[in-house]
């Protein structure tokens, strides 16, 4: 079972959904297709006749159930969504959206509360823009999405006034087009949030962090950023939480100090997880090439549990993905054990190949 803060724990059973190149699990239902009634109706006695027609009935419900599925995924589109979590925390869950051609306005009208993401939210997770909030979303050529909000954008609470920033900037640098954000409310550009002052700026991007941790840091521009990924439980599922730290600019590694933070563990206070033993540590410098990071550990990345038969749990190897993968220079991750490449995952399947980040994170899948 998963345990808070940094401890040894048991592997529970996520899907490999790191290992593939994308997934979307949640599906709203759509109405099939009517059938006509049949025009001349035979009443069968016999048991056999019975049977028959039990069989046909239910795989007329099935045919119904295809197509109605079929037409659910033509008609709609995957899109991260960054909410408000029950501990406060904003983490992206992927939802099924119709299909629009202006994706980054429509993503952002889904983060209104009351407004149309009200149909899917998942339970545990509230949205962060007030109510009656509209927006229009300008991408430019060099990366950079100008979203500006009409006024009901100011009718927010001080303590949400991080979140919102944070939330808006990572879900619109979802998409390829948008590396960067700027915020306007009625054409006016802010340089601070309305309510609490937060100061803005002038390019926020996913270098500014999400869910800043700073307790314990003295001097901000002494350290650097640095997300990790972390587990929290809602109900019967599990999803994958960023957590940016504040590292001292002295360490120049930033592939170790993220191993090192995610071996560390949240703080006990967080009410978040962790599928890490504290002595899980590399036993050889990380080596990136041509986009791939490959890491050597030792044998406590297995758990106590798994050393004998060499599996790394889902949990581990997909924070060390989703982390690492935060960096612009890593797009997959190989994982050895004392110089060998000997790991398996859950399925029994041999980790040869790099694993990549997937396209959408938290679908419902892992």
């Amino acid at each position: 079972m998963l345990k808070k803060g940094p401890a040894v724990i048991g592997a529970t059973c996520l899907t490999s959904a790191l290992l593939l190149s994308g997934c979307g699990l949640f599906q709203s239902d759509k109405a099939a297709e009517e059938i006509d009634p049949p025009q001349d109706v035979t009443f069968v006695n016999d048991e056999a006749g019975a049977n028959s027609n039990t069989t046909a009935a239910k795989k007329t419900e099935s045919e119904k159930s295809d197509t109605a599925k079929a037409d659910q995924a033509s008609s709609t589109v995957m899109r991260e969504l960054y909410l408000i979590d029950k501990n406060g925390y904003v983490v992206a869950q992927t939802l099924p959206l119709p299909k629009s051609e202006s994706t980054a306005k429509q993503a952002l009208e889904y983060l209104v509360q009351g407004g149309p993401v009200s149909e899917i939210l998942p339970n545990g997770f509230r949205a962060v823009l007030p109510a009656d909030t509209t927006v229009n979303v300008d991408i430019k050529k060099d990366g950079t999405a100008i979203a500006d909000f009409s006024n009901e954008f100011k009718n927010y609470k001080k303590e949400d006034e991080q979140k919102i920033v944070q939330s808006v900037t990572w879900t619109l640098t979802q998409f390829s087009s948008i590396d960067k954000v700027k915020l306007r409310i009625n054409g006016h550009e802010l340089k601070e949030m309305p309510v609490g002052g937060t100061p803005i700026s002038d390019d926020l991007s996913r270098k500014d962090g999400i869910n800043l941790e700073t307790a314990g840091v003295n001097d901000l521009t002494a350290t650097h950023p640095l997300t990790v990924y972390y587990l929290a439980e809602n109900e019967d599922s599990e999803y994958y939480v960023p957590v940016t730290k504040r590292i001292d600019n002295s360490e120049k590694d930033d592939v170790t100090a993220a191993i090192n933070e995610l071996a560390k563990g949240p703080s006990k206070v967080s009410g978040l997880l962790t599928d890490f033993s504290e002595d899980v540590k590399l036993v050889s410098k990380p080596k990136i090439k041509d986009g791939r990071v490959t890491l050597d550990f030792n044998q406590s990345i297995f758990g106590s549990a798994d050393e004998k038969t060499k599996m790394i749990s889902s949990e581990v190897l997909n924070s060390i993905v989703l982390t690492l993968t935060e960096q612009p220079d890593i797009k997959g991750v190989s994982v050895k054990v004392n110089g060998k490449s000997e790991l398996v995952n859950e399925k029994g399947e041999k980790l040869t190949e790099p694993v990549s980040r997937p396209s959408q994170v938290n679908t419902g899948s892992f």
